[in-house]
């Protein structure tokens, strides 16, 4: 082999290798689009142990959650993620399993609210209107 087809073939593979880590010297775009199809692979993924372990009607219920609160529904995908990676989840959720970790998610995370009137203060300032 001569010696320009060996450096176009490191060349080559050197570019390969890059473009697997990500790592495009200057090159913002393809280091753009690497990171937006690990992104799309892990969603998809996702998705796909989502609909192995819930049934339909509890997909209906978590999605209803994502538009309402996605903050919690986000919460609740990554707990049943976890449950299904770790082999808690035998078979699938139905809709009352998941009202049911759903409430377990509720009540972890309610948090009460108080409101504090400071009388006194209000009482000055309702005073001084008068004047």
């Amino acid at each position: 082999m001569a010696d320009p087809e060996l450096e176009a073939l490191r060349a080559k593979r050197l570019a390969q290798l890059q473009s697997e880590r990500g790592i495009q010297g200057g090159d913002g775009i393809a280091n753009q689009k690497v990171a937006e199809d690990r992104k799309r692979e892990m969603e998809e993924m996702k998705h796909s142990i989502l609909s192995q372990v819930l049934d339909q009607s509890a997909r209906a219920r978590l999605n209803t959650l994502m538009l309402g609160k996605p903050e919690k529904g986000r919460m609740v995908e990554n707990m049943l993620l976890q449950m299904a990676q770790r082999g808690q989840i035998m078979g699938r959720l139905g809709e009352n399993e998941l009202i049911g970790i759903l409430e377990q998610v509720s009540g972890q995370t309610q948090s009460k609210t108080t409101v504090k009137f400071d009388r006194r203060r209000a009482a000055l300032d309702d005073s001084d209107d008068d004047l």
